[in-house]
């Protein structure tokens, strides 16, 4: 019973909870032994409060009985991002700076799903305050992937993927500046969503401006992925970039008739991609085809993006970590250091120029969308890479010179604003996961987890469970 349950849909735990065909307290205890049996194989979860999260099943419980009001969300476990602030529980963002950390107040997105119901269980790891898409640090050590636990589950969010494929918990919550969301789900075969900014909205941040990082979901199914979004979207007078739409929008039916939409298949952006992720994905353009789609090979002109990319990182990393480095630097990695330094050597015309080349790229991608529905490309250029790696020093032959490198599928779509969805797209000839990447039209989210639902249907990738659970 207890496998049964971790293997339930949100939305189908959801609608049991709600319907008392199960309680809140077997659910949460369900949950609690997967994490006992399968955590120790994969490193996913790095702080567990079994205590609290009983106390507030019961509650949960309580409430359905009396027939009280209650949230979406309500009776659901969830563990937390460790750079998500979550009011009375220890949140170290992976350093030794902030290894006692513990914060008065929820970060927005946490407010908003205990706010639906969630009952926390803890939190999951990430890489030294959230810096690369390869999840370990001094505090935990690192996150393993469940398909292969001699390769990495993919970061900053990874922790989090990591933890939904294993059935630890049925959602997650994440952040995603240059792939954070993406790359772990691709890693792990899970779904995760890069919302365009303003979407789901920051705070608190000392960046409450910028367009470059955004708060998301994870969850192992599309319709996972929309239910918490129709929880955790939406405006907030908080965040100056606030989208005025409701959240509401996303519990709509994602069911839809793809007849005629236009994909462009870019095996590419300009970079090296592994002959093998690039094969995973070409075999599921048929995929598309039978659906009624029109696929046609074709990619938007992305200059400058690195540039782009690199230059307002660097700025934001120095906003919101300066004072850490001067404070703390002998505890930092040195490739945090080395971010936050280089914040400091841009002037002004190098900003400048960055937010010129920005501009031009939102137009490119509006004048992309439309002739085109949906851009499909990989997450990541790699799949999966050992363990013991910082990041990937080569792909296909071409040398990665920094753990940034490697990552540009991802973070080239992240300066263009586009909301972006990582859906399980197949696997290698030796069981490693591939994330198909579809990226939509300005504030598109709705259409694009549509087209996710319907890939995610009619290819099922996403049911093949993690060799780790034969243990």
């Amino acid at each position: 019973m207890t496998d049964d349950i971790c293997w339930l849909t949100a939305t189908e735990l959801a609608r049991g909870l709600r319907e008392r065909e199960l309680s809140a307290r077997e659910v949460v205890a369900a949950h609690l032994d997967q994490i006992e049996r399968v955590n120790p194989a994969v490193n996913a979860i790095v702080t567990l409060l079994p205590e609290r999260a009983l106390e507030q099943a019961a509650e949960a419980d309580r409430l359905l009985a009396a027939g009280a009001p209650v949230g979406p969300l309500h009776g659901i476990p969830m563990a937390h991002k460790d750079t998500h602030d979550t009011a009375g529980i220890r949140t170290t963002y992976g350093s030794p700076v902030l290894r006692d950390n513990v914060p008065e107040a929820d970060e927005l997105i946490v407010e908003r799903l205990r706010a639906a119901g969630v009952i926390t269980l803890g939190k999951t790891n990430v890489p030294e305050f959230a810096a690369g898409s390869h999840t370990f640090n001094p505090l935990f050590g690192a996150t393993r992937n469940p398909y292969r636990p001699d390769r990495s589950a993919g970061g900053s969010s990874g922790g989090a993927a990591a933890a939904l494929a294993c059935g630890l918990h049925p959602l997650a919550d994440g952040s995603d500046m240059g792939g954070s969301l993406r790359n772990p789900a691709s890693f792990n075969n899970v779904v995760g969503l890069r919302p365009a900014p303003g979407r789901v909205p920051s705070h608190p941040t000392t960046a409450a401006w910028s367009t470059m990082s955004v708060p998301g979901p994870l969850a192992r199914t599309v319709a996972d992925v929309a239910l918490m979004m129709s929880v955790v979207a939406g405006p907030d007078d908080r965040s100056p970039i606030a989208i005025s739409e409701p959240g509401a929008v996303f519990a709509e039916p994602l069911d839809r008739d793809l007849t005629g939409v236009r994909v462009a298949w870019a095996p590419d952006l300009g970079f090296p991609v592994d002959p093998v992720v690039r094969s995973t994905l070409e075999a599921q353009l048929k995929v598309f085809e039978g659906l009624g789609c029109v696929v046609e090979q074709a990619r938007p002109d992305l200059t400058g993006a690195d540039e782009v990319f690199r230059a307002l990182r660097a700025w934001q990393f120095d906003l919101s970590l300066g004072g850490v480095l001067d404070r703390s630097r002998e505890l930092l990695k040195p490739s945090l250091v080395d971010n936050i330094e280089q914040g400091r050597r841009l002037r002004g015309t190098d900003l400048a120029r960055a937010e010129e080349q920005h501009a031009k790229l939102y137009h490119e991608m509006r004048r992309f969308f439309a002739r085109y529905d949906v851009l499909a490309l990989p997450v990541s250029q790699v799949p999966p890479f050992e363990l013991e790696l910082e990041y990937p020093g080569e792909i296909d032959g071409v040398p990665q010179h920094d753990y940034l490198e490697w990552m540009r599928s991802c973070y080239y779509i992240s300066v263009t604003g586009s909301p972006a969805l990582s859906v399980p797209g197949g696997f290698t000839p030796d069981g490693l996961p591939v994330g198909l990447q579809l990226v939509g039209r300005h504030r598109g989210e709705f259409g694009l987890l549509q087209i996710g639902h319907a890939f995610e249907q009619a290819t099922g990738f996403g049911l093949r469970r993690p060799q780790v659970l034969d243990g």
